[in-house]
């Protein structure tokens, strides 16, 4: 039974750290996403113009800056699989910390950003409500659900996992406002590059969500279940066998 025990420590740690392959491929990703951060969106305006406010005809105000932030999310990701690849531990409490500092301004002030859309204020008193609805759902669905699938799950994931679904929840969030906001503005392919790269890395993002959320702890809880189920067998097994037989 010790034996058996110690098997499981064994495995519950590996199931700490994910394939190379698999960190090496999202390494890739986050450094696409952290590209993104200097590349223009629209207009030849990249995040950093927008958090620096340097925005065309000197519009640069708070809305650029908190659109603009949650794209250095991508850093935060870059540290996490840099670790997973080279560190012998995932994260650090500190580090955990910090980056759930990080996620949590992002988010509130990718609803700050929300909040014009939700009031229609000004000149968007004139959206039309499909237009006003495709902004507000994608943005406050992936908060409200990721934070929901989090806060129910907390009990068996992993605490560098979490930090990496609040990191790419948060950046989600942000893109899907971006995208949906920016994506009817003219311009070249070259005025929009960092539009069409966010286009392609959202997608798996938002697949690596879903994956860590429904099929990776669906699986944990089976293997639970198949071990609460297994142990009694095993206990009957031990006892009869230590029985002694005439």
């Amino acid at each position: 039974m010790q034996h058996r025990q110690n098997d499981y420590t064994t495995v519950s740690l590996k199931e700490e750290r994910a394939p190379i392959w698999y960190n090496a491929v999202w390494l890739l990703i986050s450094v696409t996403a952290g590209v993104v951060a200097f590349l223009p969106l629209a207009l030849y305006t990249s995040p950093w113009d927008a958090v620096t406010f340097r925005v065309p005809e000197n519009q640069g105000n708070w809305w650029h800056l908190l659109i603009g932030a949650p794209f250095f999310l991508a850093f935060p990701m870059i540290w996490l699989r840099l670790r997973s690849l080279f560190s012998g531990k995932l994260s650090t409490p500190p580090g955990r910390r910090l980056i759930w500092t990080v996620v949590a301004l992002s988010i509130c002030g990718t609803i700050l950003v929300d909040v014009p859309f939700l009031l229609r204020l000004g000149n968007l008193a004139r959206m039309n409500e499909w237009r006003r609805l495709s902004i507000l759902c994608p943005t406050f669905g992936i908060v409200i659900a990721s934070g929901a699938l989090l806060f129910l799950r907390r009990h068996n994931i992993l605490p560098t996992r979490a930090c990496l679904v609040g990191l790419s929840a948060a950046y989600l969030a942000n893109a899907a406002l971006c995208l949906i906001v920016y994506g009817p503005m003219p311009g070249t392919a070259g005025s929009r590059s960092g539009w069409i790269v966010t286009i392609v890395i959202v997608w798996p993002m938002l697949l690596e969500l879903v994956w860590l959320f429904i099929f990776i702890q669906t699986f944990k809880i089976f293997i639970q279940t198949f071990k609460t189920q297994e142990s009694p067998d095993n206990s009957r097994a031990d006892q009869y066998a230590a029985r002694p037989h005439s």
